[in-house]
């Protein structure tokens, strides 16, 4: 959606295919951070972005054990925004539609389904799409995979993955929040248990960790044992946790880590989750993928107005993202194996690492997490050219 938003403000023809009817789902990625918004800001849009219900959070927190300890304050990074936003994907996801309407050469098609690519002398030509009531060939010069870590576009191309191992899953659920309960977004880490909580206001988005494929066993288990496990680790939710009624209440978060080793062919591009999945760890997998499209409308946009991008300027995309995301996973590969697991292997309680224990002694040093996970190691700004909304200038795709 934010590519779309970009090249049409730029004067490209653009289609974007939903498959739902709605963007009303239950998204577990909810959190815009500080990059982002400076996006937002560039494009002239953070104002009435920031109209939407959201919450903000300027510091992130864990209890480790018996310890609180802050290591993460993002009042000091360097953009406009010095917090995360908590915003329903969905809102986001209306939001850009809304902003991205202005311009004549934006086209967005809801319950329409990308099924397949289209490919014609060894380049990829368009794509066959599935509609409520009819089968769509839509021709474009650039048809770009954004269709997330189950990726059709990517999977109907023969784009290599590379596959990194990973030893949690997620379960995500809601629990009411009450007006003495903790106002931040916190961590809890204790013998055996890592459990998020984030603040939506008047409930707690919750995200349960539990080792990799372990799901079935825990569910045999009964629903009364995740309710426990959750009272012990978080004594405070005790009176509330009947409200998991049953395991409809639960979703489950398949976590995997992986990256395409190439992510383009001739007329197509791959990016977000399509082109490097990644774990939840940090939450920065939305704001990864809005770089991803922040620079492929920087490098693609001129040449599209022109028609078909070259297989070098795909390779331009690709090299620009490629080290920001490996760095990414490399650090949520490293902190899954020092942290969640330990911590999930672990019968005893747990106490400060040394590296948090030295946050907690010197704030200046909750800096460093904070611009890592706000800000990220490459960020993005839009440079791509802009075209008057509602403008005449737009190129059809063909």
């Amino acid at each position: 959606m934010m590519l779309g938003l970009l090249l049409a403000r730029a004067g490209v023809d653009v289609v974007v295919l939903e498959k739902h009817g709605d963007f009303l789902r239950d998204f577990r990625g909810d959190t815009v951070h500080p990059s982002t918004l400076e996006v937002m800001h560039e494009l002239g849009l953070l104002e009435a972005f920031l109209q939407r219900p959201h919450q903000e959070v300027t510091e992130l927190s864990a209890q480790i054990g018996s310890t609180r300890v802050t290591f993460a304050d993002f009042r000091h990074v360097r953009t406009r925004c010095k917090f995360i936003a908590l915003m329903p994907q969905w809102d986001f996801l209306d939001f850009l539609a809304e902003a991205a309407q202005r311009f004549t050469g934006f086209h967005l098609l809801m319950q329409a389904e990308g099924q397949a690519l289209i490919e014609r002398a060894g380049r990829i030509t368009g794509v066959r799409a599935k509609t409520q009531n009819d089968a769509l060939e839509i021709n474009a010069d650039l048809v770009v995979g954004a269709d997330g870590r189950y990726s059709v576009m990517r999977a109907s191309a023969g784009l290599p993955v590379e596959t990194f191992g990973v030893l949690m899953d997620v379960l995500w659920l809601r629990l009411s929040r009450r007006p003495d309960d903790p106002a931040e977004t916190f961590g809890q880490i204790d013998a055996g248990a890592l459990l998020v909580l984030l603040n939506r206001g008047d409930y707690w988005q919750c995200a349960c960790v539990i080792p990799k494929g372990a799901y079935a066993a825990i569910q045999q288990a009964g629903i009364e044992n995740l309710r426990a496990r959750i009272r012990a680790t978080t004594p405070w939710l005790a009176d509330r946790v009947e409200e998991i009624r049953h395991w409809d209440d639960v979703r489950l978060l398949s976590v995997t880590i992986d990256r395409l080793q190439r992510w383009y062919r001739s007329g197509l591009l791959c990016i977000g989750d399509a082109a490097h999945a990644m774990s939840p760890v940090g939450g920065v997998g939305i704001n990864l993928a809005i770089q991803d499209a922040v620079a492929a409308a920087n490098i693609l946009a001129p040449a599209l107005l022109k028609g078909a991008p070259s297989l070098g300027l795909l390779a331009q995309v690709e090299a620009r993202r490629m080290w920001p995301t490996r760095a990414t996973q490399w650090l949520q590969l490293a902190v899954q194996e020092r942290v969640i697991g330990r911590t999930l292997s672990s019968r005893t309680r747990p106490a400060p690492p040394l590296p948090v224990r030295l946050l907690a002694r010197f704030p200046w040093l909750r800096r460093i997490p904070a611009h890592l996970l706000g800000v990220g190691v490459q960020p993005e700004h839009v440079r791509s050219p802009a075209a008057a909304p509602n403008g005449h200038n737009a190129v059809p795709a063909h």
